[in-house]
């Protein structure tokens, strides 16, 4: 086996456990269906979604005052076409783009051998991409939708055997709490469609992000192929410098690979400076560091701004869709029995969650109601009004209106 098989096997093992998760659920569900004691007259989600999205869009512009897009439309994709939409989800260049799609296939069909051939290709866009395969895959099981160019996605491997199974691990007598079930499937249901419809309206927010992770993205490449250009001597000093797990001298990619992750300013710059580096605007580093590679403090520093915009946008359209979801079925019964019966747990402890985008929402919301969610998304904050937001509230936020602060 080359190294890049192993290496491809070790990228397989470290999503194992979803794809173990994957496995479990498709052979329960089979079972299930073959089991004529279980009853399995549940919604039917393409049929709940065509009888309640007009409504769920009329709830969502109430609250929040905003369009929704004419255009919108919801498909059902399978788990095959599920993970290559989170391919479409990572936001790269151009260049990049034919790349991601092609490892997030190979990944998502457990095939070694085209993994391996996706580092002979290209290692450094291998590392940085694939990180996002491990993240965005390993988490299927519990996404239940999603939303790209106006079309909302629903995870119909999940959510099509959901109810079934927290029937049947319920257990018998079955007749006395399908109901309950069903009920509780409504509001999972609802609950997504409302998610990606609020997000749908948030498109400078999405296009302030996806423009901040493109440019994290490239940086990284750079990066990526800054430490494989790397030669062995200086390889091996930094690397001893850093006190890396060692490896056999026979598997150089890995040893490359180690110094990425390392180094990746995800990873090195948030664990040296802390959280707290999402509103600074400067970083420093180990001198000795640099001298190994200079080119790495510029690196670190264009970083910077593209990773808190990335981290504001993202932050505020994830706040903006749970402050709202929460407030639009608050008192709705299907979401109250999801709450219970899937999660095993109530509105009030789900309401009280911290969150710092919610958290911040809440703030705005107490101030100027339902114009917030037009003034988050058009002028939205910074890192620093994140953490504090009487530094948003003290801005011109009219829009139009006569809000000064």
């Amino acid at each position: 086996m080359t190294e890049n098989e192993e290496f491809a096997e070790a990228l397989l093992d470290q999503i194992s456990v979803e794809t173990d998760e994957e496995k479990e659920i498709a052979e329960l569900t089979s079972r299930i269906n073959d089991d004529s004691t279980i009853p399995k007259s549940f919604e039917n989600m393409e049929k709940f979604a065509e009888n309640e999205t007009s409504k769920l869009i009329q709830k969502v512009s109430d609250f929040t005052n905003l369009d929704v897009p004419s255009d919108i439309k919801i498909e059902f994709p399978n788990l095959k076409q599920f993970k290559m939409l989170k391919a479409k989800k990572v936001h790269t260049t151009n260049e990049s783009r034919k790349y991601v799609n092609n490892l997030f296939s190979a990944i998502a069909e457990l095939d070694t051998k085209k993994i391996a051939e996706s580092i002979d290709d290209d290692f450094a866009k291998f590392l940085v991409y694939s990180t996002y395969a491990k993240s965005y895959i390993s988490k299927i099981s519990t996404t239940y939708g999603d939303i790209l160019d106006s079309v909302i996605y629903l995870n119909k491997f999940i959510l099509s055997s959901y109810p079934q199974i927290i029937l049947y691990k319920q257990g018998p007598p079955f007749e006395s709490k399908i109901e309950q079930v069903n009920s509780g499937y409504r509001g999972a249901l609802k609950m997504t469609l409302l998610e990606e419809l609020i997000h749908s309206t948030q498109n400078n927010l999405y296009e302030e992000n996806k423009t901040a992770v493109i440019n994290v993205n490239s940086i990284n490449e750079e990066l990526a192929k800054m430490i494989i250009e790397l030669d062995e001597s200086t390889t091996t000093k930094l690397y001893d410098y850093l006190q890396l797990q060692t490896v056999p001298e026979d598997f150089p990619i890995a040893k490359k690979a180690n110094l990425f992750f390392m180094l990746n300013p995800d990873n090195f710059i948030v664990n040296v400076l802390g959280p707290d580096v999402m509103t600074f605007t400067k970083v420093e580093i180990d001198p000795k560091i640099s001298e190994f590679i200079p080119g790495l403090l510029d690196i670190y520093q264009r970083w910077l701004l593209p990773i808190q915009k990335h981290h504001a946008a993202f932050t505020t359209m994830e706040g903006i869709a749970e402050f709202s979801v929460q407030n639009i079925l608050h008192d709705d019964n299907d979401f109250q029995n999801y709450l219970t019966t899937f999660m095993g747990t109530d509105f009030s402890s789900y309401q009280i969650r911290k969150s710092m985008g919610k958290d911040f929402t809440t703030k705005i919301y107490e101030r100027f109601g339902s114009d917030s969610f037009k003034f988050l998304i058009e002028k939205p904050p910074s890192t620093k009004e994140l953490k504090d937001p009487e530094l948003y509230l003290k801005r011109d936020l009219s829009t139009g209106s006569n809000y000064y602060k």
